[in-house]
């Protein structure tokens, strides 16, 4: 699967269908029988509560966990974080500490490319990996 194609669903405006294109595409690339990795970029983790876990706060491990640990220059175990879903996709979280993050972020050494290198992490496994972006441009750029 060394082919992954990457894929960021992006727009600085909220409430425009980037989660639900999200769900949709990445569930029917699974039905095509595709390994595909969702990716929840949001803290508001609408795409993690769309696949059901209504709870996001309460998972030990999120997006935000781990590129903490990128930051901090840790060795990090994406695949501990990846929840499998039903319909045949992979989840990777969110939950609001992912807004806190942005403020760590403010000093962080090459912060545009924290994301990139937890993208890099497990892409090796996939197809397809579908990024659901937050509503804003942010300060930690989208560089996957």
């Amino acid at each position: 699967m060394s082919n992954c194609k990457v894929i960021a669903l992006t727009n600085q405006k909220g409430g425009v269908g980037k989660t639900t294109t999200a769900v949709n595409l990445g569930v029917s690339l699974a039905q095509q029988g595709r390994k595909v990795l969702l990716i929840d970029a949001d803290a508001q983790a609408n795409l993690t509560m769309s696949l059901g876990y209504n709870r996001p706060d309460d998972l030990p491990v999120t997006l935000s966990t781990i590129m903490q640990g990128i930051i901090e220059d840790n060795p990090i175990d994406v695949q501990r974080s990846i929840l499998h879903h039903g319909e045949g996709v992979d989840l990777l979280p969110s939950n609001i500490e992912l807004s806190g993050l942005e403020v760590r972020l403010i000093n962080a050494i090459s912060r545009e490319s924290v994301l990139k290198t937890c993208v890099n992490e497990v892409k090796k496994n996939y197809d397809y990996v579908l990024v659901d972006c937050m509503p804003s441009l942010g300060i930690w750029g989208i560089d996957i």
